[in-house]
């Protein structure tokens, strides 16, 4: 079957001006000053955001237009000075002699539509470290807890896990920390943005992970990359980097987190994708729902009729997904169709929709799944056929988010979207509170992101940026990072909020001024 879900991009490169500015002016005569602060020495420390991530993969030009250094280039008409970023060698990013890290999403056309490509890693993982220090210490991957940790930019570390390559890169030594590295340049000013892995990993897996939240598990060394970090240990870990870093009298500003389900990897592929007017799905809605009936009837009888599974010829359908929250009825209909379907068969039914239903508009379907919805899953198919069934009676089965319920990675439910915003809103707490502890400028980047994710967006200048793939022009193609353009409005929201605590009087930026996704 063809890709039921293909986002076909029309007119990407379409994007509507305003003749009427909706955001003030630049003064072109007013008097840039530092305030209060000392932007002499200024440190970025984060993540991937503070990297300048994007497109999946870290690569020079977006290291280049990435927040701190659109902030640096504000900050050096007021006093700031050298800003350095440890560039990686080429731009297209990831490591050749490391699986998992391949180069960055390309825009091509792929069977007559626009749609993210992956590209080949450039080159192998190097060393850059001889040429720092660097200013720019934002680290792909980084937890909150990661930042203090001795040796995780030992390379010796990378196969067991605990090194990360992006600071293997950087880091003076194998013994050292990010927040080390950091005061040994004696900082007059830094940024700090952290917190965002601590709960992403767990939604963009699909909620795979477990909860420590739940848990009280206070061990961070023992967090899976799918876990949410306990608050505990992200109120801990941050407050540790802010005494370290304000210990000499350095001023500085910190940003809460977005919501992390709020973003294009979230917002993108819709729960219910399969058109009836799709030529490869129409044929088969009538066999579908007849193959269906059967389990129907089960779910009525042990009265869960919220589980049956049926589809439109006159309406898009939902997916079938895999909910591992549902109590688990494998036996049960087992029992039950066993006597019109024999023991094999009904088994396989009770294996495949145990936990089955079909999603709802409270489902959020992550990014990938539109490269696996409506196509048939191989090693499903060759299972089946190792369990005795024919070819095409494997294929028909084996269709994802059909007659195949999609796996648990592909969808973050209602419950595991609770989960991870209600992480959100600890982190969020944690980080105002630090802020007023420790004295520092607060960026609210949640309630800035949301207005990017509002019908109205951003606006500057008559440019309207939102949270839309690829057209909204704040988020670049992996539905998580941003673009130039997101980046210089991440930028204007560390301005406006330094100078509002520091009475600086640092300049914004242009967003349209920074590249945004390249369409071929």
């Amino acid at each position: 079957m063809k890709h039921l879900n293909k986002i076909i991009l029309v007119a990407l490169a379409a994007t509507t001006f305003s003749c009427n500015d909706d955001f003030e002016h630049p003064i072109e005569d007013i008097q840039i000053s530092a305030g209060e602060a000392n932007f002499t020495k200024y440190i970025a420390l984060g993540n991937s955001l503070t990297s300048g991530y994007r497109d999946n993969a870290l690569y020079s030009s977006g290291q280049e237009n990435s927040y701190p250094n659109i902030l640096a280039g504000l900050m050096k008409a007021a006093g700031g000075g050298e800003f350095k970023t440890p560039l990686m060698p080429n731009n297209t990013g990831g490591f050749t002699n490391l699986p998992g890290f391949p180069g960055k999403l390309e825009l091509q056309i792929v069977n007559g539509a626009l749609s993210p490509v992956p590209t080949t890693a450039a080159a192998a993982l190097d060393n850059v470290a001889a040429g720092g220090p660097y200013q720019n210490m934002g680290v792909p991957g980084a937890k909150s807890f990661h930042l203090g940790v001795d040796g995780y930019g030992n390379p010796a570390g990378l196969a067991t896990g605990t090194a990360n390559p992006y600071f293997v890169r950087f880091a003076t030594s194998g013994t050292t920390s990010v927040v080390k590295d950091a005061l040994a340049q004696s900082p007059t000013f830094f940024s700090l943005w952290i917190g965002n892995n601590d709960v992403l990993g767990y939604a963009t897996s699909g909620g795979v992970g477990v909860d420590h939240n739940e848990t009280g598990n206070v061990a961070a060394a023992t967090y899976a990359s799918g876990d949410i970090s306990n608050v505990a240990v992200v109120k801990g870990s941050i407050d540790g980097i802010l005494t370290a870093m304000t210990a000499n009298g350095a001023k500085g500003v910190i940003a809460n987190i977005p919501s992390v389900t709020a973003i294009p990897y979230f917002t993108t592929v819709p729960y219910a994708p399969l058109s009836p007017t799709n030529p490869s799905f129409a044929p088969l809605i009538d066999e579908l729902n007849t193959t269906y009936a059967a389990l129907n009837q089960v779910f009525d009888a042990l009265q869960v009729p919220e589980r049956k599974i049926s589809f439109s010829k006159t309406a898009a359908s939902p997916v079938v997904i895999k909910d591992k929250d549902l109590t688990d009825l494998s036996a049960a209909i087992t029992t039950a169709l066993t006597p019109r379907l024999g023991l094999a068969t009904a088994t396989l039914f009770g294996i495949t929709y145990g936990q089955a239903r079909q999603a709802t508009s409270k489902d959020l379907l992550v990014l990938t799944s539109s490269s696996v919805i409506g196509k048939v899953d191989t090693n499903r198919v060759a299972q089946l056929m190792g369990a005795g069934l024919t070819q095409e009676q494997a294929g028909k089965l084996s269709v994802v988010g059909v007659s195949y319920p999609m796996t648990d990675n592909y969808v973050l439910t209602e419950k595991e979207t609770a989960k991870a915003e209600a992480a959100v809103t600890k982190f969020n707490a944690a980080i105002s509170e630090l802020a007023t502890k420790h004295n520092l400028a607060f960026v609210d980047a949640y309630s800035e992101m949301k207005k990017l994710s509002s019908a109205s967006g951003i606006k500057y200048y008559g440019q309207t940026y939102t949270t839309t793939f690829v057209s909204g022009g704040a988020f670049s193609l992996d539905g998580v990072h941003l673009t130039g353009p997101g980046y210089a409005i991440v930028a204007n929201m560390f301005a406006d909020a330094i100078n509002r605590k520091y009475k600086s009087t640092l300049r914004h930026v242009y967003p349209g001024n920074y590249p945004g996704i390249a369409i071929p």
